[in-house]
């Protein structure tokens, strides 16, 4: 293993202009059917090699954002968004005069109520006198969402706000062990250092279920490549290796890298690793003639992976408490049940 070489993140981001999604709806169904449309062709306009890494430098700021409100901040050109109050409130910064918000999604569910039969503790139908069915009223909750506004950064003024950056992985070697006990301990796989033939930087072992890591490259490689794999191991875990005919539901080999490689740069990028050479021009070809649902369905596949992994590691280097687990576990359930019923409210707008 060589000595301290890591190299510190560039600092030197592209700087977007924040440029806010006009809605001309007349309502909020119109407005709605209007930011919708644009989310589509945002998805679609990702895969351009250059806004695509910019993209996951969104993703890598708003890892907790659901996919959606990711897509449409870095559509608009946002990098550290909050709502009007919340700057006031908590940051004591103002809204400059005359700017525009960013355009996001926000959870708008209400109850409606129903009539349905009425069953016993143990789910058996209650009938009347006359036997048929006992009817009662319930309310159900019912998912949905409304448009909300936030500002960026650049479109507010007032106090400076605290560093939010996270710590950067430089030169300390007891930082480096930390960071690679940390990986150790998430990895759903062991890992080992070996010598591997040819010239590979690492491998997941479907088969063996392990992950191998070149051994003797820089810490920043050996950190990067072992994320890489990590995320091998935790989404690709159920697929058959890949000297097997791969089945009509496995993605096949191009997809497992192209998400490896993003989750591995949003992770990277969020912890302060150097990730200046990596390079995703070859996800425009990747993209190319795919459907928008596979396209969606890959994109939240990396923003969900990545989230998880950044959230376990911070846990793992901060010795989280077993009882803070629980609750963030929890947590993670939750957006899960409120993704899915995300997907449902999609797919039906979808089929109108």
């Amino acid at each position: 293993m060589e000595g301290q070489n890591f190299s510190s993140r560039k600092k030197e981001e592209k700087v977007l202009s924040v440029s806010p999604i006009m809605l001309n709806g007349k309502n909020g169904m119109e407005r709605m059917k209007e930011i919708m449309d644009q989310l589509e062709k945002g998805i679609r306009e990702v895969f351009d090699s250059e806004r695509y890494k910019q993209y996951l430098m969104i993703m890598a700021k708003f890892h907790q954002y659901s996919f959606n409100n990711t897509i449409l901040i870095a559509m608009q050109g946002g990098r550290l968004v909050a709502g009007y109050q919340k700057w006031r409130k908590d940051f004591h910064r103002n809204v400059k005069k005359g700017e525009r918000g960013i355009k996001i999604l926000a959870p708008a569910p209400y109850r409606v109520k129903k009539q349905v039969e009425k069953r016993d503790p143990f789910g058996k139908f209650i009938m009347d006198a006359d036997g048929k069915p006992v009817i009662e009223e319930q309310e159900e909750m019912v998912m949905s969402y409304k448009i909300a506004t936030v500002f960026d950064i650049s479109q507010t003024e007032g106090e400076p706000l605290p560093s939010l950056a996270v710590s950067e992985l430089i030169g300390d070697v007891d930082r480096y062990k930390s960071f690679w006990d940390a990986l150790q301990e998430v990895s759903p796989v062991p890992i080992a250092l070996e010598d591997i033939a040819g010239e590979a930087h690492g491998y997941y072992h479907r088969a063996e279920k392990r992950i191998a890591v070149q051994d003797g490259m820089s810490q920043m490689q050996t950190l990067k490549t072992t994320v890489h794999e990590i995320a091998h191991a935790r989404l690709h875990a159920g697929d058959n290796p890949p000297a097997e005919a791969e089945s009509k539901d496995e993605i096949d080999q191009q997809t497992r890298e192209v998400q490896a490689e993003s989750v591995a740069y949003v992770v990277c990028q969020y912890f302060g690793l150097d990730t200046s050479e990596y390079s995703f021009g070859y996800v425009v070809s990747w993209s190319s003639g795919r459907e928008l649902r596979e396209l969606r369905a890959s994109l939240e596949t990396i923003q969900e992976t990545s989230h998880q992994l950044i959230t376990e590691i911070e846990r793992a280097l901060a010795g989280r408490q077993p009882e803070k687990v629980a609750e963030e576990v929890g947590g993670v359930e939750r957006k899960k049940e409120r993704r899915r019923e995300w997907d449902k409210s999609y797919d039906r707008r979808a089929e109108r």
